[in-house]
């Protein structure tokens, strides 16, 4: 009893927190079901009749299509980033050479860069290479932009990784590369669970580098599809409601499956510096 009278400021703490996070999605959610002239004379009440017009209105905008193509670039992106950053961060981590500690240096001098400073540099880079207007154009700009936060990740997990494994398994002829996909990446489950939810949101979200590098429907993304609703004297905000709804759906629930990997992975990797 005594222990639950001293816990009941955190619980108290928890639920004005939630209620603060949480309201606005319960907003987004309710004024996505009104229409516009509802929605200018009562926002803040709940809908007298909850309608799928702005849902409707979605698919005659062609939301998916932009849905589809920010899926394809988000997980690609991620995939190839976990790959290399994490064969990027065992030899920083387990390997000792002259040359590892200045190349870890510029990974988190990478982090530092503000990424719009590249946007002209990048923009020509990719009309050069034809690849502008294209979903490969943007994936690659993402995969730049996510390696230093991730080798830095995975090479903080991958330090706290018990010696004597890898020890032993070099006893039995086993080869470096053998030994990374064998024994080192299956034990660093909480680092790929990290750098996956953290790049997918920041990739998800992503706008300026969308707008640039992208001039057709066929290859825009969600952020950019939402311009949609933005008329030349008026703003659709039910239909950017239901929209923003239907595209936070997928980073929620990675997000909820994940959640304590990602505060796991988190942690651990700002332990050491």
């Amino acid at each position: 009893m005594i222990r639950m009278i001293k816990s009941m400021p955190l619980y108290l703490l928890a639920i004005i927190i939630l209620i603060v996070m949480g309201l606005p999605f319960v907003i987004m959610l309710l004024t996505s079901f009104k229409g516009q002239m509802e929605f200018m004379t009562s926002p803040w009440s709940i809908p007298e009749s909850f309608s799928l017009d702005n849902y409707l209105l979605l698919v005659e905008l062609e939301f998916f299509g932009y849905f589809v193509n920010s899926l394809i670039v988000a997980v690609v992106s991620v995939v190839i980033v976990i790959i290399i950053s994490a064969m990027a961060s065992y030899p920083l981590a387990r390997l000792k050479f002259r040359l590892n500690r200045p190349i870890f240096i510029l990974f988190m001098v990478g982090m530092m860069i503000p990424i719009h400073t590249t946007l002209v540099p990048i923009f020509i880079l990719t009309n050069k290479m034809g690849l502008y207007d294209s979903l490969i154009g943007l994936i690659g700009p993402y995969i730049a932009f996510a390696l230093p936060i991730s080798v830095v990740i995975f090479t903080q997990f991958m330090r706290d990784i018990p010696k004597e494994l890898e020890e032993s398994a070099k006893i039995d002829g086993c080869s470096h590369l053998r030994l990374f996909w064998n024994i080192i990446f299956p034990l660093l489950t909480p680092a790929v669970a990290t750098v996956a939810i953290y790049n997918f949101i920041h990739i998800w979200n992503e706008f300026i580098f969308a707008l640039v590098l992208t001039n057709s429907s066929q290859n825009a993304t969600l952020p950019i599809g939402l311009r949609e609703f933005y008329g030349e004297f008026s703003v659709n905000i039910p239909g950017i409601m239901a929209a923003l709804t239907l595209g936070s759906l997928p980073l929620l629930l990675v997000y909820f499956i994940a959640q304590e990997k990602i505060v796991t992975g988190l942690a651990a990797g700002s332990v050491k510096g």
